[in-house]
């Protein structure tokens, strides 16, 4: 009996490997590659840091416009296929216009028997100034116990460097891509993608028709442990504003016998939103998809330290005290935020003014299953009606200014499937499944126009400091990450 169980078993183990004997060896080799070119890859980091390519000050657009011909170089030096995209101009607040900077798109192979995926990053950053707080120069990529810090360093240069890295490393070993991969890399994210959408819509029938999956690297892990990102937050942006005099006035002269603006548009904002976080406003909550058990097991699962949570944002108290009610808060239900008010006294001292226009921010966080077109509705009548209430001879107005729909994946899709095994060859773990408080529009986008699957593979730490002071990523990161992605292009080549 022992005879005939010796062969099956034999057949079993042959049959599992044998279809890709090699494919240990090439990581192996991809990996020591990338290894042995780790300062070479901080050394390109640190050039790109240190171009100022701000998109939100205009007088910095050369410094865009300069990173994007750098990332078309450097995607040409590589033999890659390469088309720097004008998208036209964007119009300032004071009528002058300012060219876009143009978007790179690059090509490598295009086997019509492989799956083609697209690359989507941004080489734009936040504005950073060394007297913001910053310990070191922002634009000088500074390394500090393994921690590069530097502005865009981990919010988007280094993972758009390391997928650039990953099919250089392939080519130098003469290993043949398992993929053709596609770049679409722009320079106007930190502002919201100007011109980007259009160009989006315009390819595609050209650049998108022969990709199967799109891959953004725009986040980062929850953890130390790493991260599979299958949800976005959208945001709905409003402005309330109430007006009432022609013109500002005295309150020692004018105070007790005018309504005030301020005094309205305090007593609408406090409606939005309950002390305990619940929204107020009628048929936003109901809009929300229920929470499943399922759901809950996964949140339940996931690495997550409350007490350090609170020490690093410097509170002693959260809206909720357990794990998944703060996770679920923080990714698949809304919330209303009051940023700020526009037209009231916020300077220093103190000054006797009745403000006679004030304009307030705020926003609501958009999940599934939410419609930016409903909220606006749901927003502006209901604000509307409490206004009404008040009986003031004053003037409200609400206005929506952005209306970004949420993104949602699902986990079980092949794509992630992929990106669980290239994860777990990498760093011998199962990675958290996560999903993102913040909105990346362009993820809805890419899917509403070109229909294609996505998924968003992080590398970044989850104490990088995007868009705050001492931005950085960290070498482990960087160099992991890159491997991270060279495993995933060889786990999607098996996808069917």
């Amino acid at each position: 009996m022992t005879i005939w169980q010796l062969p099956s078993m034999l057949l079993v183990v042959i049959s599992s490997v044998s279809p890709h004997p090699h494919h240990l060896f090439e990581y192996d080799e991809l990996s020591q590659y990338v290894d042995s070119h780790q300062e070479e890859y901080v050394q390109t980091l640190r050039d790109w840091v240190a171009v100022e390519s701000d998109s939100s000050d205009v007088l910095r657009r050369p410094d865009c416009h300069r990173m994007m011909d750098m990332t078309a170089e450097k995607l040409q030096a590589m033999g890659g296929k390469v088309e720097l995209v004008d998208i036209g101009i964007q119009e300032l607040p004071d009528g002058k216009t300012v060219a876009l900077p143009k978007v790179v798109t690059a090509q490598f192979g295009s086997d019509p028997s492989k799956q083609t995926v697209c690359v989507y990053g941004h080489v734009d950053v936040q504005p950073a100034k060394l007297e913001d707080g910053w310990a070191t120069e922002p634009y000088n990529l500074t390394d500090i116990n393994g921690h590069l810090y530097g502005r865009g360093a981990s919010d988007n240069k280094a993972p758009v460097l390391a997928w650039i890295h990953t099919v250089e490393a392939y080519q130098a070993l003469s290993i043949d891509l398992p993929v053709n991969v596609k770049f679409i890399i722009e320079g106007m994210e930190e502002t919201g993608s100007n011109g980007l959408d259009a160009m989006i819509v315009a390819q595609k029938d050209t650049f998108f028709s022969d990709v199967d999956y799109i891959i953004i690297s725009d986040c980062g892990w929850l953890s130390r442990r790493p991260a599979l990102t299958y949800g976005t937050r959208g945001n709905c942006y409003f402005f309330a504003e109430v007006e009432g005099p022609k013109q500002d006035l005295h309150s020692g002269v004018y105070g007790g016998t005018v309504i005030e603006p301020m005094t309205d548009l305090i007593g609408i904002l406090d409606t939005l939103i309950s002390p305990s976080g619940k929204i107020l406003i009628p048929g936003i909550r109901e809009a929300v998809a229920p929470l499943s058990d399922e759901e809950w097991k996964m949140y339940q699962d996931i690495e997550f330290d409350i007490e350090s949570f609170k020490s690093k944002i410097g509170v002693s108290q959260l809206m909720y005290s357990n794990k998944v009610d703060l996770l679920a808060h923080r990714w698949r239900y809304p919330t209303v935020t009051i940023h700020g008010i526009e037209g009231a006294f916020s300077g220093p001292g103190s000054k006797t003014v009745i403000p006679a226009k004030v304009i307030a921010k705020f926003s609501i966080r958009q999940v599934p299953n939410m419609d930016p077109a409903v909220v606006k509705k749901q927003v502006t009548d209901y604000l509307y009606s409490v206004f009404a209430k008040r009986k003031s001879p004053n003037k409200l107005k609400v206005t929506m200014i952005i209306g970004a729909k949420p993104w949602l994946a699902d986990t079980k899709h092949p794509l992630y499937e992929a990106g669980k095994a290239a994860v777990k060859r990498v760093f011998d773990v199962e990675p958290d499944l996560i999903r993102e408080g913040g909105t990346i529009p362009i993820a809805k986008t890419f899917e509403d126009v070109t229909g294609k699957s996505i998924i968003m593979m992080p590398i970044g730490g989850f104490d990088d400091g995007l868009h705050s002071q001492n931005e950085k990523m960290s070498r482990y990161n960087y160099i992991e990450g890159t491997k991270l992605f060279a495993a995933y292009f060889y786990e999607l080549s098996l996808v069917k």
